[in-house]
């Protein structure tokens, strides 16, 4: 699927080619957007192809840090572009002192929850899940039993975020990581034994869907312990060179990929766990990106970024340039779902005219005027707006008795809720 690129050979031409690059610029757009060989071929105007890249490759060496795994050496090196997104991250994502993205405290659990599902159907999809975002949401939000292994995906990877959010202070093990495991593989795997256990043959290969071809074959199952153990270490600890957390966390999420512990969901745990690295490192507003929404948008940029890695003598740089854009794009994206919020709970404001309407109940009737077939429950607004039964049930039996809702009797238990047929009349009653 990719090119191999010319083996590396510096000659007496390399060092000044490369100072002239540096010089004139182009070196820098090279490796700020951390171009393999074939995107850098076609940049070479009047340089000889394989001359440039041999500059790109001496600057690359120059500039490298390496991690080791098991007897596997890995190099990534820190780039401008990487150097001015950390600075950004560390303002906007992390500190004790909060964001200057505004998050009111009334509103925090609701983001939480709703980005903690927005990831959960996101990875899951990546991963062959089929179903829409919103019926995936009702399912998670009325606390459903999944109807076939979509939902189950989802559901599990809902869980497994909640999970982390609670334990994201401790260290891991790889114990926990077989939890984690086994928590997101719950009833999705061909075989029930292989959740949360590491794989125990080499049958695994990562295959191109489109032709079947073959493009990466992890370690053996034999290095596997040694392997597991060494990234717990590197999670765990601080190496003697200074690794920023965020570049530790994006190495931490490409390895478990390329390590491929298990027979099936190495995606979703390596997504999971880099959550829970960010959250541990202090990044406390990873708890409200959606990272795998990019991701799933962008996947055939994040497949070839480990395979650039892989071909390129294990240069993770590759893979972290790509995740550093990936989470730019996710902040830009929690920026507009909060100013997009913020302009609903003041477009909900007008309800609260209504005598006997508070916030949550103005909230559910702008639900119900925006869509008129909307189906509520009362496990559905207890999850939504983080309240007690009790609060749900008096919230909507209260929207009854003013005549803006009616009960739709399921069994002797369970009601449902939908919009009255006088809504629009009491309404406009209220002048609203």
């Amino acid at each position: 699927m990719i090119e191999s690129a010319p083996q590396y050979k510096q000659d007496d031409n390399t060092i000044s080619l490369m100072v002239t690059l540096q010089l004139n610029g182009i070196l820098k757009d090279i490796q700020d957007e951390y171009l393999y060989w074939d995107k850098v071929k076609y940049k070479s105007k009047n340089i000889n192809p394989n001359e440039l890249w041999n500059a790109v490759k001496l600057h690359r060496k120059i500039k490298s840090n390496s991690v080791v795994f098991g007897r596997y050496r890995f190099y990534y090196v820190i780039t401008d572009f990487m150097q001015r997104a950390l600075h950004l991250f560390d303002m906007h994502i992390g500190g004790t002192l909060g964001s200057n993205i505004e998050i009111a405290e009334s509103d925090k659990t609701k983001y939480i929850i709703s980005s903690i599902m927005e990831e959960a159907i996101s990875s899951s999809q990546m991963e062959g899940a089929n179903t829409t975002r919103k019926k995936a949401k009702e399912m998670i939000q009325k606390e459903q039993k999944p109807k076939n292994k979509s939902e189950q995906m989802i559901l599990n990877n809902f869980i497994t975020m909640k999970h982390i959010v609670q334990h994201k202070n401790e260290d891991i093990t790889p114990e926990k990581i077989l939890y984690i495991h086994k928590l997101m593989s719950n009833k999705t795997l061909d075989n029930v034994e292989d959740e949360g256990k590491i794989r125990d043959n080499n049958d695994i290969h990562v295959v191109n869907q489109t032709n079947s071809e073959i493009v990466h074959t992890p370690p053996s199952n034999e290095e596997l312990e040694k392997l597991i153990n060494d990234l717990c270490f590197f999670f765990n600890n601080d190496s003697k060179d200074f690794i920023h957390p965020i570049i530790k966390g994006c190495i931490i999420h490409f390895m478990i990929g390329w390590i491929h512990p298990f027979v099936d969901g190495n995606g979703r745990t390596a997504r999971a766990l880099f959550y829970w690295y960010m959250l541990k490192k202090g990044y406390w507003l990873t708890e409200y990106l959606s990272i795998s929404r990019i991701i799933k948008d962008t996947k055939n940029q994040y497949e070839k970024a480990y395979l650039y890695s892989e071909i390129d003598e294990n240069d993770l740089s590759y893979f972290i340039t790509y995740h550093v854009k990936t989470m730019e794009k996710a902040f830009d994206a929690l920026k507009e779902y909060i100013n997009r919020k913020q302009k609903e709970v003041f477009q909900a404001a007008k309800f609260m005219k209504i005598p006997l309407v508070n916030e949550r109940m103005a909230q559910i009737l702008k639900i119900l005027n925006d869509d008129s077939d909307r189906i509520l429950n009362i496990k559905e607004i207890e999850n939504r707006f983080n309240v007690s039964n009790y609060t749900a049930r008096t919230d909507l039996k209260t929207l009854v008795d003013i005549g803006f809702l009616e009960v739709i009797q399921v069994n002797k238990k369970k009601q449902n809720f939908i919009k009255s047929k006088n809504f629009d009349e009491i309404l406009n009653q209220q002048k609203i």
